[in-house]
């Protein structure tokens, strides 16, 4: 699986980590693939995946919460 390190819009962004969290929750990544992949995609593409400490309308709108509060348990880890 290829995840980019940079993404045009916030809907690319949505659709990557939708990407990640799936192929994870079908063992088809591990646990730490998931987990650096994750931290890549915030670190490089910030302000269109978080806005005012929070996940952006789209991103919230394309991935729903259950992905996205696996999402926000890696971003919390150290």
């Amino acid at each position: 699986m290829e995840i980019k390190m940079f993404y045009r819009t916030q809907r690319d962004v949505a659709a990557a980590v939708n990407q990640l969290v799936d192929a994870y929750w079908d063992e088809k990544i591990i646990e730490q693939k998931l987990i650096d992949s994750i931290k890549d995609i915030h670190k490089n593409n910030q302000e269109k995946l978080m806005k005012n400490n929070d996940f952006t309308k789209v991103v919230q709108q394309q991935c729903g919460k259950r992905r996205l509060v696996i999402v926000e348990r890696i971003l919390e880890m150290n």
